[in-house]
């Protein structure tokens, strides 16, 4: 099935699917006809898995991890369970924080915010975490932007690199085709740090955020 009927079996956007995808959860065939991906009966079953595991809240890295039999469920569930625990824990401390300040009746203008922050400092020093940052996706997003783009920029100027030593052994070579060879790369790597920038704002922006709306 295409990626239209694969979204309306399993209920995931096709912005998730592909995202999914980039992740290397998925890798469904291309129809050799006209290129489009093909999702099959098993594709559409990874999907379900990585929806349920998404919906519990398990991170891209362990889903990978468990595809891989790296790491069995019951080590994943217990691993996650773990992280649970330290997130409720934090929860109730933030509710207890928050019905502090009710009870004390300031406002923005008149809370000692100093002290507040040092007294957040010190339960942070004791393993709170008042902020609920799942930023290891958004990590992994990262730095496989910034390896693809490295590789592009890496293997243009290799190209270029051949142009000049083709340049230099075949005197004969016209100007003109040095210029169009090796301003095609030089284009090539000005568009690849341009798409990265893109990216990443892109990243920055809440693309996992978006991707965890199913």
């Amino acid at each position: 099935m295409k990626i239209n009927e694969a979204e309306q079996e399993v209920g995931i956007t096709r912005k998730n699917i592909r995202f999914y995808e980039q992740q290397g959860l998925l890798n469904p065939s291309r129809n050799l006809s006209n290129g489009y991906r093909e999702y099959s009966s098993e594709d559409i079953l990874i999907l379900r898995r990585i929806k349920l595991l998404r919906k519990l809240g398990i991170p891209i890295e362990e889903i990978k991890k468990l595809q891989s039999h790296y790491l069995t469920l019951d080590d994943c569930l217990h691993r996650h369970l773990i992280t649970l625990e330290r997130e409720s824990k934090n929860l109730d401390t933030m509710q207890k924080f928050c019905h502090r300040l009710l009870n004390e009746n300031v406002n923005l203008e008149t809370m000692d915010v100093e002290q507040l922050l040092i007294d957040m400092d010190n339960m942070e020093e004791g393993g709170t975490r008042f902020m609920n940052i799942q930023n290891r996706d958004q990590k992994l997003l990262k730095r496989n932007a910034l390896t693809t783009a490295v590789i592009i920029i890496l293997f243009m100027l290799a190209f270029i690199g051949l142009i000049l030593w083709i340049f230099v052994m075949d005197s004969d070579m016209p100007s003109l085709a040095l210029v169009i060879f090796g301003g095609s790369p030089i284009i090539c790597i000005a568009g690849t740090l341009l798409a990265l920038r893109e990216r990443l704002k892109e990243i920055e922006g809440g693309e996992l955020d978006e991707a965890s709306k199913y």
